[in-house]
Parts: C-alpha cells; structure tokens; sequence
C-alpha cells in the first residue's frame, strides 16, 4: 500500500507515513474541497518566465550594440545616429516589459492555484493563508520575502522532497539580487547620461557617448546573471509543483465509474433499510384468487 499524500510504500507497523506523517488509509484529496488544475497555467507561466527572462538579457546586452552606434555618430558628427540608439534601446525594452506584464500575471494566478489545492491535501500544513498568495507579490516590500516563503510552503507539501528545498534559496537570492541591482544600475545610468552633452558638437563630446556605451555593459551584467539564474530555478520550481499536485489530484478518482463518491465511502444512494415491522412480519402466501389469506 502506498501513501496518498507522498506515494510512498507504507508498512503496515505505522499508522502514520514515515516521510510524510500522513494517516495511512487517508484519500489523495479531502472530499468536498474544491481543487484546481495547474498544469496547462504553469506550462504558459513557464514560457512567458522564459520570454521575460531571453528579453531582459538581450536590454542588458545593448551596450554593445549603443556603442558601435555611438562610434558611427562621432565618426560622422551625427546627433541623429544617437537618437536612433536610443529608439533601439527602447525596441528592445518594450518586448521585455510586455513578457513581464504576462508572466507575472500568469504566475500570480498559478501561485493562488496551487496554494489553495493545499486546503484539499490531507497532511498538507501551509503556513500562509491563500490571500498571501497573490498580496505577497503586489505589496510592497512584502514582496521581497513572502513570494519564498509561499514557494516553500508549495514545495513542501505538494513534492514531499526536501532534496529540492534548496531551489527555493537559489531563486530567493537571485530574484532579490535581480530586483535590487536593476534599480541600482538603472538609476546610477540615468545620473550619468544627464550628465551627458545634450546636443555634442566635437569629436570630444560625442566620446563621452561612446564611453557611456562602454561603462554601461559591466554593470548590466550582475542583474543580467541574476536574472538568468533566477528565471531558471522558478521554471523549475513551477514545473516540479504542478507535477506534483497534478498527479495526486489525478489519484481522487471515483471508486467505482459513475458514482459520485470517494474511495473508502459507500456508493450512494444506499439501499434502504428495511422497517421493524417489515423484517419482522410474516410472509403469507396469496390465496387461489390473488387475496392474501386463507
């Protein structure tokens, strides 16, 4: 026999699994609590996380593009040139920001999702309510630590593995060096592009373009990394959660085809139960006419 909660084998010398602490005999899934299906959200969370993911690394990566531009504008004293780089840099943004708009969308109806299919898992013990599922990512400052906080909560009780906890560190840390260092790199570049020429003139002011271009890459790098580690780990994580919980809910089947029960409970409706007077009257045989009696 094999635990419902974790699908571990069970010994019959416990009353309890020894991975997971589940009452052996308990269903997959409580009865009467409603429960979600995740896998098709988090196969569209997983890509769009991916997009946002390629789409960011490629803004980070514009600095070697800006400073080829650059070049070509001091080479031909065109303003115009570094106007275009500029509109380039902002193609290159807006794919990003459209991919993250969506996944994060995505990802904030996926985490609800699965938090709630925690209420219908006997054994499950979360320690935040569903609400935080969906505020932990939109308040702020809360936001910093409440989404990892969720994901363990996922993590433990949907795999039943702690050799995968670690995932939930790597995408916490990378995922705060991301957002931090973003901020940082974006404001410490616009104080030095205010500090540029607006309109350069001389083979001197269009260099400081070039060495803004050239400056620019370095920094871009530690949130692009980050980036890249942190989008990895919650493809990961999303994919392992939803397996996990698609398969126990795919073991809350019917015990019997058609019926609207559970294992372990009668079918329903159940026969009824003879009356008193019913099993324990007599059976008299009808008469030549039909008539009861003699």
């Amino acid at each position: 026999m094999h635990c419902q909660t974790c699908g571990d084998a069970t010994s019959p010398a416990f009353e309890e699994c020894q991975r997971c602490g589940t009452r052996v005999g308990q269903p997959a899934v409580s009865p009467g609590v409603p429960t979600y299906r995740v896998r098709g959200l988090a196969v569209a969370g997983a890509f769009t996380v991916g997009t946002a993911t390629v789409c960011y690394l490629l803004t980070a990566l514009f600095p070697l593009v800006g400073v080829q531009m650059a070049r070509s504008a001091a080479e031909q004293l065109d303003r115009d040139v570094l106007l275009g780089a500029v509109l380039v840099e902002v193609l290159f943004t807006l794919p990003y920001l459209l991919a993250l708009l969506t996944a994060g969308t995505l990802v904030v109806i996926w985490t609800w999702r699965a938090r709630k299919n925690l209420d219908a898992f006997p054994g499950a013990v979360p320690s935040l309510s569903p609400a935080w599922a969906i505020a932990g990512w939109l308040v702020p400052f809360a936001n910093f630590v409440v989404p990892a906080r969720v994901l363990a909560d996922l993590l433990r009780n949907s795999v039943w593995q702690r050799r995968h906890s670690w995932l939930v560190g790597v995408w916490w840390a990378s995922w705060l060096v991301f957002l931090i260092g973003d901020r940082f790199v974006a404001r410490a570049e616009q104080q030095r592009y205010d500090r540029l020429t607006e309109l350069p003139r001389n083979d001197a002011e269009f260099g400081t373009y070039v060495r803004f271009y050239e400056e620019a890459l370095a920094p871009r790098l530690v949130p692009a990394v980050a980036c890249l580690v942190a989008g990895i780990a919650f493809v990961v994580l999303i994919r392992r959660i939803s397996a996990a919980q698609q398969d126990r809910l795919a073991r809350a089947v019917p015990a019997w085809p058609g019926q609207p029960v559970w294992p372990g409970h009668p079918a329903w409706p159940a026969p009824a139960a003879p009356t008193p007077a019913a099993a324990t009257s007599p059976q008299v045989p009808p008469g030549p006419n039909g008539t009861i009696g003699a």
